[in-house]
């Protein structure tokens, strides 16, 4: 398929694109309620793996990016915790490259854009341990009954396939709702991850800081 000068160099990456899993777009109508249970399903998805802590983690790991995690859909030291981060990265170098010319793919085109999609998928999977693997070995610390038993090498191993569980996951429910939902999932997710932060907080009977009594210097966090 690739034709060197004729077409894109993309086109040399056909293999990979067409053995991609990918949710079936669909061939009819969806009707409106089709759409909302859809999207309805993706959201009860989204707050429990928001919810679905990471196996193995240390209650001493930080996260120097913990007040971007609302906006990125994600959740500390969940399987969320990188939310639509890689998806969102790898969407960004798709458009880059194509408005420099440096991939030379006509969107109009159905075939070319089909490609473009299809490369813009195989690059979030790239995306995925390169954006897991620097946070696990530099600042998401397995536990220590988990390097004990394994090493740690493979407790990191552990907590990156946790992540990159979870961040496929998010691909595949924001087709998911592209295709058969309500508007685009990434927008989906980013709104759902900023009202359930504001609820939590505005809401939350927890003390300000824990550990001490309330009071007026430590009145509830909500």
């Amino acid at each position: 398929m690739w034709g060197g000068d004729d077409s894109s160099r993309l086109y040399a990456l056909h293999r990979f694109v067409d053995v991609y899993p990918t949710i079936t777009k669909p061939e009819r109508h969806v009707r409106f309620n089709e759409k909302m249970w859809t999207t309805t399903f993706v959201l009860i998805i989204y707050f429990a793996m928001t919810n679905v802590m990471l196996y193995g983690l240390s209650g001493q790991a930080l996260d120097l990016f913990s007040g971007f995690r609302s906006i990125m859909a994600g959740a500390s030291g969940t399987i969320m915790h990188l939310g639509i981060g890689p998806i969102v990265t790898g969407s960004i170098i798709m458009q880059l490259f194509a408005g420099a010319k440096i991939i030379r793919l006509d969107l109009s085109n159905s075939e070319d854009k089909a490609m473009y999609q299809g490369v813009q998928k195989l690059l979030v999977l790239i995306m995925i341990p390169i954006e897991s693997i620097p946070q696990t070995y530099g600042f998401l610390d397995p536990q220590e009954f988990l390097i004990d038993s394994y090493g740690l090498g493979w407790a990191n191993f552990v907590i990156v396939a946790q992540l990159f569980a979870g961040s496929y996951l998010v691909f595949l429910l924001d087709e998911l709702v592209s295709k058969w939902g309500i508007g685009s999932g990434i927008s989906l997710f980013i709104a759902a991850g900023v009202a359930q932060s504001t609820f939590v907080g505005t809401l939350s009977p927890l003390p300000a800081t824990s550990g001490v009594p309330y009071s007026l210097q430590n009145p509830p966090s909500g």
